[in-house]
């Protein structure tokens, strides 16, 4: 994957990812109390109790990372999957996304 598809692909996944936070955020029937805001190509997730799940691009690796309480996590693109997969146990980006933040933030994000 050249620089270009790496960008695009990245942007792609954190305009899903944003939108399924942002619905979650905004639904006033929910429990979830998050804050989130999007600078420079960065996800940054604010918890009720203060703590924050991180999503950024690397570039130069050509993964998305995600810091959270439980680690840090490194997804790739899988062709083959078409989906970013964590590099280390194969779990797809959104799956992992959204426990984190259920056991995190007891956020009940719907990422498909």
């Amino acid at each position: 994957m050249d620089d270009k598809e790496f960008a695009e692909r990245c942007q792609q996944e954190l305009a899903v990812i944003e939108a399924a936070i942002e619905a979650v955020a905004d639904n006033a029937s929910g429990n979830a109390d998050i804050d989130f805001e999007m600078q420079g190509g960065i996800l940054e997730v604010e918890c009720a109790d203060g703590s924050k799940v991180i999503v950024s691009p690397h570039a130069i690796a050509k993964e998305i990372w995600v810091a959270a309480k439980s680690g840090g996590f490194h997804f790739r693109f899988d062709p083959v999957a078409n989906a970013w997969v964590d590099t280390r146990s194969g779990d797809p980006l959104r799956a992992r996304l959204v426990e984190i933040l259920k056991q995190q933030g007891q956020v009940a994000l719907r990422l498909s």
